[in-house]
């Protein structure tokens, strides 16, 4: 299957599907998915656009509430990198949402099944190394120091580069395009990295490849690995800002992965159909003060923790000081003390993937 991926969406859907359908015309392919590697910006409404942490001058309704609202129709199907913290938003936390949780690189960590592509928002840290850095800051010149000084890019990102090995790995963030090539190891695999730019004239904002697979259809459905490693960790869902300390040790899932095998025999795997869950933006209006965006369940995260017997944990009663002992409390496979650390510091937990 073709897939494009893309660098830094920052709302500008209609051009990207624009591009897309002239690139199709142009080479003569159909594009199967499309891969968004982060600055997404679904805002649906105004309520929304006060949530982007830039400045009100450059606060743009962009064109996602198209999608949204059903006036429009994605022509490709479209993945893209989210987040998990949830509205009213403070000044923390307006800025730690595009950020990556030390929970969501340790549950990464446990993947043992091969993966053809892994994104992230930022580049994994010295990734630059294994490039032609020397164009990179002939071009960038204000990444000169960071990639002298090996402080360009995430850490637990490089982590997790060496640990999984993905024959694909795209990146944005930087808005630029930068190749490099890693050896894992004397004889061992071989990642293609790639970071794209943002979505502007003249930038390398796409890429398109090739994946084998099946002759389809296609369609979007759950992975049973990923599932498992979920339904694991979920009892030391981190409702604070105490940040998680990783170890080598690996936690065994593989009875939860029978759980999910099960579940999924008898459920299936494609997750339920979207609803929405706010009123969508109307350009025919006049524009109104907009209100405190407040938490709002989404029925697709309640089907989601249905179909792994999980508690919703989201809710604005539930506050960012609940203990994870009152919610482990909820799951059936509490983890052994021995497998995860949690140190004593207050630190902010969040890894800048921004």
């Amino acid at each position: 299957m073709k897939i494009a991926v893309e660098g830094c969406m920052h709302g500008e859907l209609d051009k990207v599907y624009d591009t897309l359908r002239e690139l199709e015309k142009a080479e003569g392919v159909k594009i199967d998915l499309l891969l968004c590697c982060g600055d997404f910006q679904a805002v649906r409404n105004e309520n929304d656009l006060q949530c982007l942490n830039v400045k009100p001058r450059f606060r743009e309704m962009k064109s996602f509430w198209k999608y949204y609202s059903g006036q429009a129709v994605a022509p490709y199907p479209t993945i893209f990198i989210g987040h998990y913290e949830r509205p009213p938003y403070n000044e923390n936390t307006i800025r730690s949402v595009y950020h990556v949780r030390h929970y969501d690189v340790l549950k990464l960590m446990h993947v043992k099944e091969p993966l053809d592509i892994f994104m992230s928002h930022d580049w994994p840290l010295g990734i630059t190394e294994y490039g032609n850095w020397q164009k990179l800051i002939r071009e960038k010149r204000f990444f000169e120091e960071e990639v002298n000084k090996r402080t360009l890019g995430s850490e637990p990102a490089a982590r997790l580069l060496n640990k999984l090995k993905p024959p694909y790995w795209f990146s944005a963030h930087l808005h630029c395009k930068f190749p490099a090539v890693i050896q894992h190891g004397e004889g061992g695999p071989t990642t293609k990295f790639l970071a794209l730019d943002k979505c502007l004239p003249r930038r390398g904002f796409l890429q398109v490849i090739d994946i084998p697979s099946g002759p389809g259809p296609h369609e979007i459905q759950y992975d049973e690995e990923w599932l498992a490693i979920t339904r694991k960790f979920n009892n030391v869902f981190p409702l604070t800002r105490m940040p998680f300390t990783m170890r080598d040790e690996q936690v065994d899932t593989q009875d939860d992965l029978q759980w999910v095998r099960n579940k999924l025999n008898a459920r299936g795997a494609k997750p339920i159909d979207f609803v929405q869950t706010a009123a969508s933006y109307d350009p025919s209006c006049q524009a109104s003060n907009p209100s405190i965006t407040v938490h709002c369940r989404n029925p697709q995260t309640e089907s989601f923790l249905q179909l792994l017997n999980l508690p919703y944990l989201l809710d604005s009663s539930n506050s960012y000081g609940v203990g994870r002992n009152e919610s482990s409390s909820q799951t059936g496979q509490p983890l052994d003390s021995d497998d995860i650390e949690l140190p004593d510091d207050e630190d902010d937990p969040a890894d800048d993937d921004d």
